[in-house]
Protein backbone atom coordinates (compact mmCIF):
# COMPACT_ATOMS: atom_id res chain seq x y z
CA UNK A 1 0.00 0.00 0.00
CA UNK A 2 1.50 3.12 -1.04
CA UNK A 3 1.41 5.52 2.28
CA UNK A 4 1.84 9.55 1.63
CA UNK A 5 3.48 11.60 4.97
CA UNK A 6 0.44 12.43 7.31
CA UNK A 7 2.44 15.85 8.13
CA UNK A 8 0.73 19.61 6.71
CA UNK A 9 -2.47 20.35 5.57
CA UNK A 10 -4.52 20.74 2.49
CA UNK A 11 -3.68 23.64 0.58
CA UNK A 12 -6.11 23.22 -2.15
CA UNK A 13 -8.72 26.66 -2.70
CA UNK A 14 -11.12 24.70 -4.42
CA UNK A 15 -13.26 21.54 -3.40
CA UNK A 16 -15.73 19.51 -5.42
CA UNK A 17 -18.41 18.69 -2.51
CA UNK A 18 -21.31 16.21 -4.27
CA UNK A 19 -24.10 15.96 -2.17
CA UNK A 20 -24.56 19.56 -1.35
CA UNK A 21 -27.92 20.06 -0.42
CA UNK A 22 -27.67 17.21 1.91
CA UNK A 23 -27.41 17.58 5.77
CA UNK A 24 -23.21 16.91 5.54
CA UNK A 25 -22.76 18.14 2.16
CA UNK A 26 -24.33 21.61 3.24
CA UNK A 27 -22.75 22.12 6.79
CA UNK A 28 -19.65 20.94 4.90
CA UNK A 29 -19.64 23.51 2.30
CA UNK A 30 -21.01 26.08 5.02
CA UNK A 31 -17.76 25.43 6.36
CA UNK A 32 -15.49 25.64 3.82
CA UNK A 33 -16.75 28.66 2.47
CA UNK A 34 -16.23 30.49 5.54
CA UNK A 35 -12.70 29.63 5.12
CA UNK A 36 -13.04 31.38 1.75
CA UNK A 37 -12.67 28.05 -0.13
CA UNK A 38 -14.32 27.81 -3.46
CA UNK A 39 -16.20 25.33 -3.21
CA UNK A 40 -17.98 23.57 -6.75
CA UNK A 41 -21.27 21.75 -5.46
CA UNK A 42 -23.28 18.99 -6.79
CA UNK A 43 -26.36 17.39 -6.37
CA UNK A 44 -29.29 15.81 -7.95
CA UNK A 45 -31.84 17.34 -5.28
CA UNK A 46 -34.06 13.49 -5.10
CA UNK A 47 -36.73 13.20 -3.55
CA UNK A 48 -35.82 10.98 -0.62
CA UNK A 49 -36.93 13.27 1.38
CA UNK A 50 -38.77 16.87 0.63
CA UNK A 51 -36.40 18.35 -1.92
CA UNK A 52 -37.91 21.98 -0.34
CA UNK A 53 -35.15 21.11 2.62
CA UNK A 54 -32.66 20.66 0.18
CA UNK A 55 -33.53 23.73 -1.84
CA UNK A 56 -33.77 25.62 1.42
CA UNK A 57 -29.94 24.05 2.42
CA UNK A 58 -28.86 25.59 -1.04
CA UNK A 59 -30.16 29.08 -0.66
CA UNK A 60 -27.89 29.24 1.96
CA UNK A 61 -25.13 28.14 0.19
CA UNK A 62 -25.82 30.36 -2.97
CA UNK A 63 -25.22 33.90 -0.83
CA UNK A 64 -20.98 33.35 -0.52
CA UNK A 65 -19.75 34.74 -3.87
CA UNK A 66 -17.11 30.83 -3.69
CA UNK A 67 -20.13 28.92 -4.15
CA UNK A 68 -21.10 27.39 -7.51
CA UNK A 69 -23.97 24.43 -7.83
CA UNK A 70 -24.62 21.97 -10.49
CA UNK A 71 -27.83 20.21 -10.69
CA UNK A 72 -25.96 16.24 -11.80
CA UNK A 73 -26.32 12.96 -10.36
CA UNK A 74 -23.19 11.51 -9.88
CA UNK A 75 -24.30 8.30 -11.42
CA UNK A 76 -24.11 9.86 -14.89
CA UNK A 77 -20.49 9.56 -15.75
CA UNK A 78 -20.89 12.16 -18.94
CA UNK A 79 -22.97 14.84 -17.30
CA UNK A 80 -20.00 14.33 -14.35
CA UNK A 81 -17.22 14.51 -16.64
CA UNK A 82 -18.62 17.88 -17.87
CA UNK A 83 -18.09 19.49 -14.32
CA UNK A 84 -14.73 18.34 -13.98
CA UNK A 85 -13.85 19.72 -17.01
CA UNK A 86 -15.72 23.22 -16.23
CA UNK A 87 -13.98 23.73 -13.18
CA UNK A 88 -10.73 23.58 -11.56
CA UNK A 89 -10.53 21.20 -8.83
CA UNK A 90 -8.18 20.30 -6.20
CA UNK A 91 -10.12 17.85 -3.80
CA UNK A 92 -13.24 15.95 -3.94
CA UNK A 93 -15.59 15.10 -0.53
CA UNK A 94 -18.00 12.39 -2.10
CA UNK A 95 -21.20 12.97 0.41
CA UNK A 96 -23.72 11.99 -2.29
CA UNK A 97 -25.39 8.87 -1.26
CA UNK A 98 -28.72 6.98 -1.38
CA UNK A 99 -29.35 7.41 2.28
CA UNK A 100 -31.95 5.09 4.64
CA UNK A 101 -31.07 1.50 6.01
CA UNK A 102 -34.77 -0.04 5.68
CA UNK A 103 -35.47 1.87 1.84
CA UNK A 104 -32.31 -0.13 0.86
CA UNK A 105 -34.21 -3.37 1.18
CA UNK A 106 -37.19 -1.84 -0.72
CA UNK A 107 -34.99 -0.74 -3.80
CA UNK A 108 -31.26 -1.56 -3.40
CA UNK A 109 -30.28 -0.80 -6.91
CA UNK A 110 -31.15 3.03 -6.90
CA UNK A 111 -28.37 2.37 -4.03
CA UNK A 112 -25.80 0.78 -6.07
CA UNK A 113 -26.40 3.12 -8.80
CA UNK A 114 -25.30 6.18 -6.69
CA UNK A 115 -23.18 5.17 -3.48
CA UNK A 116 -21.38 2.48 -5.50
CA UNK A 117 -21.04 3.41 -9.03
CA UNK A 118 -21.27 6.94 -8.67
CA UNK A 119 -17.95 6.76 -6.84
CA UNK A 120 -16.14 5.15 -9.34
CA UNK A 121 -17.60 7.76 -11.91
CA UNK A 122 -15.82 10.54 -9.79
CA UNK A 123 -12.61 8.45 -9.12
CA UNK A 124 -12.76 7.82 -12.92
CA UNK A 125 -12.44 11.77 -12.98
CA UNK A 126 -9.79 12.36 -10.62
CA UNK A 127 -7.87 10.15 -11.53
CA UNK A 128 -8.16 11.62 -15.74
CA UNK A 129 -7.84 15.12 -13.89
CA UNK A 130 -4.71 14.20 -11.36
CA UNK A 131 -7.17 15.26 -8.90
CA UNK A 132 -5.11 13.90 -5.78
CA UNK A 133 -7.42 14.27 -2.78
CA UNK A 134 -10.56 12.53 -2.50
CA UNK A 135 -12.55 11.62 0.55
CA UNK A 136 -15.29 9.10 1.08
CA UNK A 137 -19.03 9.35 3.01
CA UNK A 138 -19.08 5.89 4.85
CA UNK A 139 -21.14 4.58 7.66
CA UNK A 140 -20.98 3.16 11.10
CA UNK A 141 -23.72 0.90 9.40
CA UNK A 142 -20.82 -1.45 8.16
CA UNK A 143 -19.87 -2.73 11.60
CA UNK A 144 -21.71 -5.29 11.94
CA UNK A 145 -21.05 -7.26 15.26
CA UNK A 146 -21.06 -6.48 18.72
CA UNK A 147 -17.25 -5.97 19.60
CA UNK A 148 -17.57 -2.43 20.95
CA UNK A 149 -16.41 0.50 20.70
CA UNK A 150 -15.81 0.16 16.74
CA UNK A 151 -12.20 0.30 15.32
CA UNK A 152 -11.67 0.89 12.04
CA UNK A 153 -9.96 -2.75 11.96
CA UNK A 154 -13.26 -4.00 13.45
CA UNK A 155 -15.02 -6.70 11.01
CA UNK A 156 -17.20 -5.14 8.25
CA UNK A 157 -17.26 -8.01 5.65
CA UNK A 158 -20.75 -9.15 7.04
CA UNK A 159 -22.97 -5.93 6.05
CA UNK A 160 -27.20 -6.36 6.96
CA UNK A 161 -28.45 -4.13 4.32
CA UNK A 162 -27.80 -2.69 0.66
CA UNK A 163 -27.31 0.44 1.88
CA UNK A 164 -24.11 -0.75 4.08
CA UNK A 165 -23.25 -3.09 1.29
CA UNK A 166 -22.66 -0.87 -1.20
CA UNK A 167 -21.07 1.83 0.99
CA UNK A 168 -18.17 -1.25 1.43
CA UNK A 169 -18.16 -1.43 -2.38
CA UNK A 170 -17.40 1.73 -2.64
CA UNK A 171 -14.46 1.84 0.09
CA UNK A 172 -13.28 -0.92 -1.46
CA UNK A 173 -13.08 0.67 -5.07
CA UNK A 174 -11.87 3.80 -3.30
CA UNK A 175 -8.54 1.37 -2.17
CA UNK A 176 -8.29 -0.18 -5.64
CA UNK A 177 -7.57 3.65 -7.19
CA UNK A 178 -5.54 4.86 -4.63
CA UNK A 179 -3.23 1.66 -5.00
CA UNK A 180 -3.14 2.00 -8.74
CA UNK A 181 -2.78 5.63 -9.30
CA UNK A 182 -1.55 6.68 -5.80
CA UNK A 183 -5.10 9.07 -5.28
CA UNK A 184 -4.72 10.45 -1.61
CA UNK A 185 -7.91 8.49 0.05
CA UNK A 186 -9.56 9.10 3.29
CA UNK A 187 -12.73 7.26 4.22
CA UNK A 188 -15.03 8.69 6.72
CA UNK A 189 -17.47 6.13 8.68
CA UNK A 190 -20.09 8.42 10.01
CA UNK A 191 -21.87 7.61 13.23
CA UNK A 192 -25.61 8.89 14.26
CA UNK A 193 -25.33 12.91 12.36
CA UNK A 194 -27.70 14.94 14.10
CA UNK A 195 -28.64 18.65 14.62
CA UNK A 196 -30.39 21.51 12.65
CA UNK A 197 -31.46 21.16 9.22
CA UNK A 198 -31.20 18.21 9.69
CA UNK A 199 -32.74 14.76 7.60
CA UNK A 200 -36.49 14.41 8.16
CA UNK A 201 -36.33 10.52 7.74
CA UNK A 202 -33.82 10.07 11.14
CA UNK A 203 -35.51 9.50 13.81
CA UNK A 204 -34.84 13.15 16.02
CA UNK A 205 -36.71 14.93 13.65
CA UNK A 206 -39.67 12.85 13.30
CA UNK A 207 -39.92 12.37 16.92
CA UNK A 208 -39.74 16.39 17.25
CA UNK A 209 -41.94 16.93 14.54
CA UNK A 210 -44.92 13.92 16.00
CA UNK A 211 -44.24 15.35 19.55
CA UNK A 212 -44.67 19.27 18.76
CA UNK A 213 -48.20 17.91 17.01
CA UNK A 214 -49.17 16.33 19.83
CA UNK A 215 -48.84 13.07 17.96
CA UNK A 216 -47.20 9.27 19.05
CA UNK A 217 -43.64 8.81 17.94
CA UNK A 218 -42.83 5.60 15.99
CA UNK A 219 -40.23 3.64 17.93
CA UNK A 220 -39.18 1.00 16.63
CA UNK A 221 -37.84 -1.77 19.45
CA UNK A 222 -38.22 -0.66 22.88
CA UNK A 223 -35.83 2.39 22.96
CA UNK A 224 -32.88 0.53 24.65
CA UNK A 225 -30.80 0.49 21.15
CA UNK A 226 -27.75 2.65 21.60
CA UNK A 227 -26.27 5.39 18.78
CA UNK A 228 -23.52 7.14 19.50
CA UNK A 229 -24.99 10.66 18.41
CA UNK A 230 -22.75 12.80 16.59
CA UNK A 231 -23.77 16.95 16.29
CA UNK A 232 -23.57 18.15 12.51
CA UNK A 233 -20.68 20.98 13.21
CA UNK A 234 -18.20 18.31 14.46
CA UNK A 235 -18.95 16.08 11.64
CA UNK A 236 -18.25 18.62 9.29
CA UNK A 237 -15.23 19.92 11.32
CA UNK A 238 -13.82 16.05 11.22
CA UNK A 239 -14.54 15.71 6.83
CA UNK A 240 -12.78 19.19 6.15
CA UNK A 241 -9.57 17.89 8.58
CA UNK A 242 -9.57 14.57 6.04
CA UNK A 243 -8.47 16.46 3.44
CA UNK A 244 -4.45 16.93 5.00
CA UNK A 245 -2.79 14.02 3.36
CA UNK A 246 -2.99 10.79 4.63
CA UNK A 247 -1.73 8.11 2.10
CA UNK A 248 -5.32 5.81 2.06
CA UNK A 249 -6.89 5.97 5.81
CA UNK A 250 -10.11 4.82 7.49
CA UNK A 251 -11.22 7.39 10.27
CA UNK A 252 -14.59 6.87 12.87
CA UNK A 253 -16.29 10.05 12.85
CA UNK A 254 -18.39 9.60 15.97
CA UNK A 255 -19.06 11.12 19.66
CA UNK A 256 -17.61 8.14 21.45
CA UNK A 257 -19.93 8.13 24.35
CA UNK A 258 -23.47 6.01 22.97
CA UNK A 259 -26.40 6.86 24.73
CA UNK A 260 -29.71 4.71 24.60
CA UNK A 261 -32.37 6.55 22.34
CA UNK A 262 -35.24 6.66 25.57
CA UNK A 263 -32.49 9.23 27.22
CA UNK A 264 -32.71 11.39 23.43
CA UNK A 265 -36.75 10.95 23.89
CA UNK A 266 -36.54 12.30 27.34
CA UNK A 267 -34.33 15.48 26.51
CA UNK A 268 -36.92 16.19 23.76
CA UNK A 269 -39.16 15.75 26.44
CA UNK A 270 -37.45 18.21 28.57
CA UNK A 271 -37.18 20.84 25.77
CA UNK A 272 -40.47 20.71 23.72
CA UNK A 273 -42.11 20.31 27.36
CA UNK A 274 -44.21 17.71 25.89
CA UNK A 275 -44.92 14.35 27.30
CA UNK A 276 -44.04 11.32 24.71
CA UNK A 277 -46.75 8.58 23.03
CA UNK A 278 -44.78 5.94 21.67
CA UNK A 279 -46.24 3.93 18.52
CA UNK A 280 -44.08 0.93 19.02
CA UNK A 281 -42.65 -1.03 16.29
CA UNK A 282 -41.08 -4.41 15.48
CA UNK A 283 -37.37 -3.94 14.95
CA UNK A 284 -36.54 -4.22 11.52
CA UNK A 285 -33.78 -7.16 10.77
CA UNK A 286 -31.61 -4.40 9.04
CA UNK A 287 -30.81 -2.19 11.87
CA UNK A 288 -27.95 -2.24 14.23
CA UNK A 289 -28.86 -2.53 18.33
CA UNK A 290 -25.78 -0.47 19.09
CA UNK A 291 -23.06 1.89 18.04
CA UNK A 292 -20.14 2.98 19.77
CA UNK A 293 -16.90 4.82 17.71
CA UNK A 294 -13.49 4.38 19.10
CA UNK A 295 -12.13 7.45 17.53
CA UNK A 296 -8.61 7.41 18.77
CA UNK A 297 -7.35 7.34 15.07
CA UNK A 298 -8.85 10.58 13.83
CA UNK A 299 -7.70 12.49 17.27
CA UNK A 300 -4.18 11.04 16.46
CA UNK A 301 -3.95 11.68 13.08
CA UNK A 302 -6.89 14.63 12.38
CA UNK A 303 -5.85 16.57 15.62
CA UNK A 304 -9.96 15.60 15.84
CA UNK A 305 -12.53 15.42 18.86
CA UNK A 306 -16.38 16.28 19.01
CA UNK A 307 -16.66 19.66 21.28
CA UNK A 308 -20.74 19.33 21.04
CA UNK A 309 -22.15 17.78 24.42
CA UNK A 310 -25.71 16.14 23.44
CA UNK A 311 -27.90 17.67 25.81
CA UNK A 312 -26.91 21.12 24.12
CA UNK A 313 -27.15 19.51 20.42
CA UNK A 314 -30.67 18.37 21.33
CA UNK A 315 -31.44 21.79 22.75
CA UNK A 316 -30.07 23.50 19.51
CA UNK A 317 -31.81 21.38 17.18
CA UNK A 318 -35.37 21.58 19.02
CA UNK A 319 -34.72 25.54 18.97
CA UNK A 320 -33.88 25.61 15.00
CA UNK A 321 -37.00 23.67 14.15
CA UNK A 322 -39.24 25.85 16.85
CA UNK A 323 -38.28 28.98 14.82
CA UNK A 324 -38.76 27.37 11.17
CA UNK A 325 -41.98 25.33 12.42
CA UNK A 326 -43.82 27.39 9.52
CA UNK A 327 -41.72 26.42 7.02
CA UNK A 328 -40.93 22.52 8.18
CA UNK A 329 -45.05 21.89 8.07
CA UNK A 330 -45.25 22.84 4.96
CA UNK A 331 -42.60 19.74 4.06
CA UNK A 332 -44.16 16.81 2.89
CA UNK A 333 -43.20 14.12 5.85
CA UNK A 334 -43.02 10.81 4.85
CA UNK A 335 -44.23 7.94 7.47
Amino acid sequence: MKKKSTEGYFRGKNILVTGCAGFIGWKVSQQLLEMKKNVVGIDNINDYYDPALKRWRLGSLKKYPGFSFHKVDIGNYKRLKRVFDDNRVDAVINLAARAGVRASVEDPWVYLETNTKGTLNLLECCKDRKVKKFILASTSSLYASLDMPFKETSRTDTPLAPYSATKKGAEAICHAYHYLYGIDISILRYFTVYGPAGRPDMSIFKFVKNMDAGKAIPLFGDGTQTRDFTYIDDIADGTIRALKPTGFEIFNLGSDHPVKLNYVIGLLEKHLGRKVKIKRFKLHPADVTATWANIDKAGKMLGWKPKMPLEKGIENTVKWFMDNKKFLKSLKWKD
